[in-house]
């Protein structure tokens, strides 16, 4: 799990390259951790052409649903995977149980991420 701090008026949309650079899946068997997933999910938040055209330089499947407002050319939707995304969401839900992870009483982006890197690491035991 990788995450990345922003200002709270920003949207988090421009950082998903960040994100995915960071980001390192172990491998089931011997060898070194995958950095390039298969796909990546998304709500219509991420639906813009900056992250569709990184991912598709990159190789990675975006199973994104389009706007309403937008054209429908060449559009294949994955119904299936995107159902998988409610796991981020529960996960999500679970780190916020922290109260201060979901207030961020803290100030200083440091002390944040601290509190957030140990959230994590009790939802992982």
């Amino acid at each position: 799990m990788t995450f990345v701090l922003t200002a709270g008026q920003r949207h988090e949309a421009p950082q998903a390259p960040t994100l995915l650079e960071q980001g390192a899946v172990g491998r089931p068997s011997r060898g070194r951790p995958r950095t390039r997933p298969d796909q990546v999910v998304g709500d219509t938040g991420y639906t813009g052409r900056p992250v569709r055209s990184y991912l598709r330089r990159r190789g990675i499947r975006a199973v994104i649903p389009r706007r309403t407002t937008e054209s429908r050319r060449g559009v294949r939707f994955d119904r299936a995977a995107y159902r998988d995304r409610n796991r981020i969401e529960r996960t999500i839900n679970r780190l916020k149980q922290h109260r201060a992870i979901a207030t961020r009483y803290e100030k200083l982006e440091i002390t944040f991420h601290a509190l957030l890197t140990i959230a994590c690491i009790l939802f992982w035991l």
